[in-house]
């Protein structure tokens, strides 16, 4: 009995060792893992205050510098480019068409021939009315020469006053008819002159909707010939600016991807009562063809030019949520300040503006979205320590 009493003693003891050891290495391995998730933390609140700050990894394009140019204040618009004359050709009689001689994209002369009617009955008719012209232009000229002699017959007194009179109505009726015949004659050769068809003005045919054999009604619709070395872009300027706008101010603008020039050539008198707003007519020049008609376009008016402005790219600027005000994110020594800063001018058309206070030339500043910071985080500019530029000057 007392061997068997000790033997359970000892099993007990046995297993309560293996309990304790149990507990010591799970103990441990909460302990790594914690060290594992909090690897600055030492403990407590002392862990917290030694932990290390995290770094940012920044490009080489997601740092610019603050450097002093040249920037425009500018109205912005949008808007598609028309060409300024834009001319639909109509048929002018009724007719067949025995001829078509250009097709769309085709550059054509004022005056060139672009397609041809069935002209017999229309140059006989021509003929006719000349020769009945000239038919009449002789009997005005008999009527003449006989009340020539009948005037001096009658003064002479061999003829009578009733004679003298007839041959004055009859020269005035072959005057009549004469006036008539040539009337005649200017409508058949406008006519027959209306079986050709030419531009009315140089420029490129931008549709051509008849073909030889075809028959047309009078007033049919047959090309649109358009001008395109001058284009028009008409945009909307907001009512608060509109005094700003003035007649001969240079517009910058893009489309297709290419820069260009312009001026502002009308401005509407009037205030759109709907949008708030009023219309500005840009004229484009165009001479080498390089826009087309109804490209949309974008950019600005330019109001004034501020020189040796300190600029920054618009996308380093930040507006605090409480308060409103702008600030931006300045690399200094790898470390991030931020910055409140005065704006002055901003053109977003060259994604610019312009710095009135809180930055210096050569301050480098953070720009896009490069994720989540904070003053005093640590940034590391990973493929060379060179800010990018600023994107437009």
């Amino acid at each position: 009995m007392q061997i068997a009493a000790h033997s359970l003693r000892a099993r007990q003891r046995l297993t309560t060792l293996i309990a304790c050891a149990a507990l010591v290495v799970a103990g441990a391995c909460a302990k790594k893992e914690a060290d594992a998730k909090n690897p600055g933390g030492g403990g407590g609140a002392a862990g917290g205050a030694g932990g290390k700050t995290r770094t940012v990894v920044l490009a080489p394009s997601d740092v610019a510098e603050a450097k002093t140019g040249s920037i425009s204040d500018g109205i912005l618009i949008t808007g598609t480019l028309r060409p300024l004359d834009q001319v639909d050709v109509r048929a002018r009689i009724e007719g067949d068409l025995t001829g078509v001689f250009v097709r769309e994209g085709q550059r054509v002369s004022q005056g060139q021939l672009l397609a041809q009617f069935e002209a017999v009955t229309e140059q006989s008719s021509a003929t006719s009315a000349r020769a009945a012209s000239a038919a009449a232009s002789a009997d005005l000229k008999q009527a003449q020469w006989n009340l020539q002699q009948t005037t001096d017959l009658y003064h002479a007194g061999a003829v009578s006053e009733a004679d003298y009179r007839a041959a004055q109505q009859a020269a005035e009726a072959a005057r009549a008819r004469l006036a008539a015949a040539e009337a005649q004659q200017s409508a058949a050769a406008v006519t027959a002159r209306d079986t050709r068809v030419v531009a009315p003005m140089s420029g490129v045919i931008d549709k051509r909707l008849v073909d030889p054999g075809e028959h047309l009604a009078r007033g049919a619709d047959m090309f649109t010939l358009v001008r395109n070395n001058t284009l028009e872009l008409a945009a909307t300027v907001p009512e608060t600016r509109a005094s700003s706008v003035h007649v001969g101010e240079r517009v910058t603008f893009s489309a297709e991807g290419r820069e260009f020039d312009g001026k502002v050539a009308r401005v509407s008198p009037t205030i759109d009562p709907s949008s708030r707003s009023i219309t500005v007519y840009v004229d484009v020049d165009n001479e080498n063809g390089a826009l087309k008609g109804n490209t949309l376009a974008t950019g600005s008016v330019i109001i004034r030019t501020v020189s040796d402005a300190l600029i920054v790219p618009t996308t380093a600027l930040h507006q605090s949520a409480d308060s409103g005000a702008t600030y931006v994110y300045r690399v200094n020594t790898g470390v991030v300040e931020q910055v409140p800063v005065v704006v002055g001018v901003i053109d977003n058309h060259a994604g610019i503006a312009q710095i009135v206070s809180g930055l210096k030339g050569g301050d480098r500043v953070v720009i896009g979205n490069v994720g989540t910071l904070a003053a005093g985080s640590r940034v590391q500019i990973v493929g060379g320590d060179q800010p990018a530029g600023n994107r437009r000057q």
